[in-house]
């Protein structure tokens, strides 16, 4: 292309520039915010697809929420019980989206008084009288209102809501802030609401939020390290036009294809300002030089272009690889993640080389550039530290593999696990309340076991059936750590039990097929067939045992659902049953287990398709195992900090392995393809080596001080899988430059053999 040409592309290239800048600016109002746990839940997985099934059946389980109310005093006072039952009215009347309200003043004690089977109820709170203590010692005698309804130590109390199924931000945010507007006109001495809705509400908002400070935090940083690096107006503004449009362009196009931002999405101004900036400053740094040592504008676009384009293509690739890889972890929001800032970085880099030239053009060209001896520093100190690095290459191969050693061994330490409020810091007052709901109600983590009939002849109230389930409720209750809300054996033990005067020593499955009989009835006569069909489906074959337990995390409730199944085994009940832990929850922890498999995957094929590029450009295996090396050792370093460090393999720490890769590479690619340009201008081995080791040395240092320093700044974060992200990025990163300046110059000389001279 003539001067001449550029002149006209650079005039048409700036039109279109503006004309779609302003289009998707319009086009990121069209943005939402999306978290939907569910969307964690495995793709094409068996028991996703049974779960989903189980649900239309049975509804959801976890369309509901918990209000824990305490009084200091404890909860058996008059004016406090009182207060409750007009709250639990409110809720019941007024309340948009709610199916059901039940707490300790609305719920009834049931009784089959002797010769008749129609049961007859009492509440269990008399809230005429002013002294509680006989009502109280009845409640404390009914096990399934402990840790349901009434704390042990009494100083609180909770109130079940039951929703309506699946609701919407807007819905939503219309429940939890009349639940809100409703207790505080009672000034309990404390409310604490727990729940799916809860928690989406909270982390959409926190989205928002993050998403906010992202940005501005990002522009900052951008400025401060731009006006480092290029100290002037000129090496700050152009830069940003082409940072400022990638992000607007990405976003835009989020808008424009309706694809929400979710919790991980959050992440993008800052991720996409490091990754554009550092294509931008490889780019202007070649500029500059070219422009130093005497080129007109045209001729130093021309030399930035061929010299730098090419490397920064192969960076961008290989960074847009290493997020693309998480497409193999079968998670749907990280699959979105890696491919939108994937799809971004290829963006940045056809913004970088096709917008940042026009600019170069139509700026005025800087004027510190014309001072002399400007970029000795770097110079005089990059030939300094090569030549220590290869006067001591043994050594320098020694303290890596000991390096190496030792973080294999921290490797082994890693353990693989998760909680379902894990993005937030102990200290966040939503996680407090989720801790004490946990502490003192059985929990907000739902548990759901089906039991299948095997045996057509079966039915569930039999004797034998139902002593069969009442020892998996058992199991669960008084090994497992579950609190069941609801279950058939539940229900019969309440039935026996009233049957018997309300004596609490009948809360057990009767063993007589005439009580059973009567408790049928009683339960047919008190219109009880819509209990029935939440915990039985039509056929009547197949079982719902609901409950909650406490969210001990990933690992421990996966040890749990072992010894499960080896009591089920144990007591031979997998020949009459079908016995199915599923769930919410259970689906959830799943994506753990397809976590080590998907990353691996994903991670072999970045490296293959790195390991094909460099074999490309050097047409030799040797350099391919060369320029892997150095990449590989940071994930090693990095894992083994995990291990020392105690951080569990989590959805949010385990990407960190792909993502590292991808972007660490970057620098070895910058590194070798200069190396390669001096080899083809006939240089030696070692003269070629000195000159890729200073020339991108000042590059490769300061682009990885602002991925690091950006990165860190996502230890900001209110979530702290955001938080690891960026701490645990920055340190590979940062030792993955050490290694391309120290053991990657290294091999070159010890194995990378010379170039015949033409």
């Amino acid at each position: 292309m003539t001067e001449k040409q550029f002149k006209i592309y650079t005039k048409v290239g700036i039109i279109a520039f503006i004309i779609c800048s302003v289009f998707f600016v319009f086009q990121v109002n069209k943005v939402g915010f999306d978290y939907d746990f569910e969307k964690f839940f495995p793709d094409d997985d068996i028991e996703t697809e049974y779960f989903l099934k189980h649900r239309e059946k049975f509804k959801s389980d976890n369309d509901f929420l918990l209000i824990a109310i305490e009084n200091e005093k404890g909860i058996f006072d008059s004016t406090f019980l009182n207060k409750i039952n007009l709250f639990t009215k409110i809720l019941d009347s007024s309340v948009p989206h709610v199916k059901q309200v039940q707490s300790i003043t609305n719920s009834n004690e049931i009784f089959i008084h002797p010769g008749s089977s129609r049961p007859k109820s009492i509440p269990y709170i008399n809230l005429n009288k002013s002294s509680f203590k006989k009502d109280s010692i009845r409640i404390f005698k009914s096990k399934e209102l402990i840790n349901t309804f009434v704390a042990e130590d009494a100083k609180s109390t909770c109130i079940f809501l039951k929703h309506d199924d699946f609701l919407s931000k807007e819905k939503s945010d219309e429940l939890v802030s009349s639940i809100n507007e409703s207790y505080k006109q009672f000034n309990f001495d404390k409310v604490r609401v727990a729940g799916r809705t809860i928690g989406q509400q909270y982390y959409l908002n926190m989205m928002y939020y993050e998403l906010l400070f992202s940005i501005v935090l990002s522009a900052v940083l951008v400025i401060i390290f731009l006006f480092i690096a290029f100290r002037s107006g000129w090496g700050i503004i152009v830069p940003k036009i082409i940072i400022v449009a990638t992000l607007l362009w990405l976003i835009g196009s989020l808008g424009l294809l309706d694809v929400p931002i979710n919790v991980l999405l959050t992440t993008i101004p800052l991720i996409m300002f490091i990754v554009a900036m550092s294509d931008v400053i490889h780019l202007v740094s070649r500029y500059l030089d070219a422009i130093r040592v005497g080129a007109s504008k045209y001729e130093a676009i021309k030399i930035t272009v061929k010299e730098v384009g090419i490397a920064t293509l192969l960076t961008s690739v290989t960074t847009a690889i290493g997020f693309f890889s998480l497409y193999f972890v079968k998670v749907q929001p990280i699959q979105v993640f890696g491919l939108v800032i994937g799809a971004g970085v290829l963006l940045a880099f056809v913004l970088s080389i096709l917008i940042l030239p026009i600019l170069f053009y139509f700026f005025p060209t800087p004027k510190y550039v014309e001072r002399k001896n400007t970029g000795e520093f770097w110079k005089k100190k990059l030939a300094k530290w090569f030549i220590l690095i290869l006067k001591a290459p043994k050594k320098t191969i020694t303290i890596t593999l000991i390096i190496i050693g030792t973080c294999v061994i921290g490797i082994s330490f890693i353990e693989t696990n998760n909680y379902m409020m894990d993005d937030l810091d102990d200290s966040v007052s939503i996680k407090q309340d989720f801790n004490y709901l946990d502490d003192h109600y059985g929990g907000i983590r739902p548990l759901e076991i089906v039991v299948e009939l095997k045996d057509s002849n079966d039915q569930w109230f039999d004797i034998n059936v139902l002593n069969d389930i009442n020892k998996i409720e058992d199991y669960l209750s008084n090994e497992y750590g579950a609190t069941i809300k609801l279950s058939i054996c539940q229900i019969t033990k309440v039935l026996n039990r009233a049957s018997h005067s309300g004596n609490p020593e009948y809360f057990k499955i009767p063993q007589s097929k005439r009580e059973i009989k009567k408790i049928k009835r009683a339960l047919k006569m008190a219109g009880r067939g819509e209990f029935i069909y939440s915990i039985m489906d039509s056929s009547e074959k197949i079982l719902r045992i609901n409950g909650n337990i406490p969210d001990a995390g990933n690992m421990n409730i996966s040890k749990r659902n072992a010894e499960f199944n080896k009591f089920i085994k144990k007591e031979n009940l997998q020949s009459k049953y079908n016995i199915i832990v599923t769930g919410t929850a259970h689906l959830l922890d799943k994506n753990m287990k397809y976590l080590s498999t998907s990353l691996i995957i994903g991670l072999c094929i970045s490296i293959g398709i790195v390991s094909l590029i460099m074999g490309v450009i050097f047409k030799s295996l040797k350099m391919v195992v060369i320029s892997i090396i150095p990449n590989l050792i940071p994930l090693i370093i990095i894992g083994g900090m995990m291990g020392y460090m105690g951080v569990d393999l989590k959805i949010s720490t385990a990407i960190i392995f792909t993502i590292a890769f991808g972007i660490a590479v970057d620098d070895t690619i910058h590194f070798l393809g200069k190396f390669k340009i001096e080899l083809l201008k006939g240089r030696s081995k070692l003269y070629a080596l000195k000159r890729a080791y200073i020339t991108t040395g000042k590059a490769m240092i300061i682009t990885t001080l602002v991925l690091c320093s950006g990165f860190l700044l996502l230890l900001f974060s209110n979530f702290t899988g955001t938080a690891y992200l960026g701490g645990l990025l920055s340190i590979t990163l940062f030792a993955a430059l050490i290694l391309d300046l120290t053991i990657l110059p290294v091999l070159i000389l010890l194995f990378f053999p010379e170039q015949n001279k033409k």
